[in-house]
């Protein structure tokens, strides 16, 4: 990179909104061995708008739950810890999305891509053995977050970069870096880095396809997560092209891409509650 586009990528990071202080305490609890469902509980009620997504979620038609949760503590006992969990970082992921951008970027497929690639990843991290599930699906949904920062800042040059990657069938970190210079890893891990996320998710973010691709659990994980919702066509991050498994990260979840998505059954159910969560 440039001088000058390493400036300018900077400045649009620094232009982004900070991770909610909830979710930065919510990802706190979740590193504690010791942390309780109480204190997951009273780390959202003291945000009303994380709140209110929760109750709507939870009581959307799509859980037909018996009667209305009312309340954070109960829709912990129904939903469960870690579930609740990730629908509150969901949310918070959900709420820093701006409402439009003039790069003509699907910000509602986007989501549902996210949503399914951290789903899937979640899955996929007791197959590879040293991963925690929750740091995967954190990975997951914030994987392609660079190209919101594209999407916000640098419209013109990333709707050029989303059209070549259709009309040509290649990946988009390609035509990215073919028209900006550099690739939505590279400034996802940077606002990764701004947010203070830990180190192995930075990494994660930053080596997750091409020729920077490293063989770590997580990155097993997220590479397949994506390639999975890719190819199921659960959203859409704005790159159509689906990829076979490297042979390190086959050999990490045993087997091909096709093998991998067979073996996870009918994903049909984590799709329509990733629909749920889009549009609450």
């Amino acid at each position: 990179m440039t001088p000058e586009l390493s400036q300018k990528l900077a400045a649009a990071v620094d232009r982004m909104p900070a991770f909610p202080r909830s979710v930065q305490q919510i990802l706190q609890l979740t590193r504690d061995v010791n942390s309780s469902p109480k204190d997951l509980v009273r780390v959202i009620d003291h945000d009303p708008v994380v709140t209110v997504k929760i109750l709507r979620v939870v009581n959307s038609a799509y859980y037909s739950l018996p009667k209305q949760i009312t309340s954070i503590n109960h829709a912990v006992v129904y939903m469960g810890f870690n579930s609740l969990k990730n629908l509150a970082l969901s949310i918070a992921a959900i709420g820093m999305l701006p409402k439009d951008n003039l790069a003509g970027f699907d910000a509602h497929e986007y989501l549902l891509h996210s949503l399914t690639t951290a789903n899937i990843a979640k899955m996929l991290a007791p197959r590879v053995g040293n991963v925690d599930p929750t740091d995967c699906f954190i990975a997951g949904l914030l994987h392609d977050f660079g190209k919101v920062v594209f999407a916000q800042f640098m419209p013109k040059e990333f709707r050029e970069a989303l059209m070549m990657s259709e009309w040509s069938e290649t990946s988009l970190h390609l035509a990215l870096r073919q028209i900006i210079g550099t690739d939505h890893a590279v400034v996802g891990a940077m606002l990764v880095e701004k947010w203070r996320f830990a180190a192995p998710l930075v990494e994660t973010i930053r080596h997750q396809f091409g020729d920077d691709l490293l063989d770590t659990e997580m990155i097993a994980c997220v590479f397949a997560a994506n390639q999975i919702s890719k190819k199921l066509k659960f959203g859409s991050g704005g790159n159509p092209k689906v990829e076979e498994l490297p042979p390190p990260i086959a050999k990490r979840l045993g087997g091909s891409l096709d093998e991998v998505i067979a073996s996870l059954g009918d994903l049909d159910r984590m799709y329509e509650e990733a629909k749920v969560f889009s549009s609450s």
